[in-house]
């Protein structure tokens, strides 16, 4: 089993933007890992406290993926950390050789490294 993690921001507090945001991560995630809804374990998401609008993990749903099981929760109160960041850790069942973690737009400063 692997896993990947992901992180997007900034992202408006209303439903249709954190939906949104959510499934670009999903589906940048999956296209640059080479997977399908099958080789999906499980998905973790965090959001920051100014998300309060609706769950990230509704757009496995939406993205037809209804065989995902995915879990949402309040990321810790970290001094000086982005706004509007949603974050998931998605668990895999197939062994990947490289993995891609994928931090898009502001969340790309969380990880200078990649």
């Amino acid at each position: 089993m692997k896993s990947i993690r992901g992180a997007i921001a900034v992202v408006e507090n209303n439903e249709e933007s954190i939906i949104d945001a959510s499934k670009r991560l999903i589906l940048e995630i999956l296209e640059n890992n080479n997977l399908i809804e099958n080789d999906i374990v499980s998905a973790f998401f965090t959001v920051t406290n100014d998300l309060d609008a609706a769950f990230p993990a509704k757009a496995f749903r939406e993205l037809n993926m209804t065989s995902v099981s995915a879990l949402d929760a309040l990321a810790p109160g970290i001094k000086n950390d982005l706004n509007g960041c949603i974050r998931v850790q998605i668990l895999v069942s197939k062994d990947l050789n490289q993995i891609n973690h994928i931090y898009l737009d502001e969340a790309k400063n969380l990880r200078l490294d990649r």
